[in-house]
């Protein structure tokens, strides 16, 4: 059976506790035994190498050096790495190698919660598959973005809240890879009422069950 550990902490406003929770339930429905852990002392652990996902749900979390140094470590040797929106991607920001695994950093959210869309830009990829452009109302994620990430799925700034990201087309979902290890993250997600969202449960279920590390 595969293992999953999901970590949740950090900023309220991402109701991280709700998401660990709806996480959790969506994984087991996947078949995975899921270790939950409110504190990123759960990163510490040597096990966390024989786990095959690791989903931080941590908006502007703390980290320690051995914790962040073992949770890379793990990540590198194989175990795969999922996750969204501020909980993965703004989770420790004054820690460069866990964005550099990330494949991404938070900048902002121009206009703060509103309507846009999201573009598929990889049909043809099983985490997209028969998912066509869709329309969101959320924080449309401003983000600074490793160019080797295979990118998924974009958004498109109008330049309403900002004049000068005017027409800036910006990642929103991507895989890569870090050692050995899978990465996964979508930018959506704010809060956990957006799982009722079809398109962005799906595309995050598939996407934690790309990046875990096969049994």
């Amino acid at each position: 059976m595969r293992e999953a550990l999901v970590v949740w902490g950090g900023w309220s406003g991402h109701e991280p506790e709700k998401c660990a929770q709806v996480v959790r339930d969506m994984l087991e429905e996947e078949g995975f035994k899921v270790y939950v852990h409110d504190t990123t002392e759960a990163f510490a652990d040597p096990g966390i190498k024989d786990m095959h996902l690791v989903v931080p749900i941590a908006s502007m979390s703390k980290i320690e050096k051995e914790e962040v140094n073992n949770l890379t470590s793990a990540i590198k040797s194989g175990v795969g790495l999922g996750g969204f929106h501020g909980g993965m991607c703004d989770a420790f920001r004054e820690v460069p190698e866990y964005q550099f695994m990330c494949g991404g950093q938070w900048v902002a959210h121009p206009g703060d919660i509103i309507d846009y869309h999201v573009d598929v830009t990889r049909p043809d990829d099983p985490v997209m598959e028969g998912i066509e452009r869709f329309p969101y109302r959320s924080e449309q994620y401003y983000m600074h973005v490793d160019p080797s990430n295979e990118v998924l799925a974009t958004t498109t700034f109008t330049g309403e809240h900002a004049d000068w990201i005017d027409g800036v087309v910006m990642p929103v979902v991507w895989k890569r890879r870090y050692g050995q290890g899978r990465v996964f993250f979508s930018s959506l997600g704010h809060v956990a009422s957006e799982f009722e969202v079809p398109q962005m449960k799906t595309i995050l279920r598939r996407g934690l069950n790309w990046a875990a590390r096969a049994e």
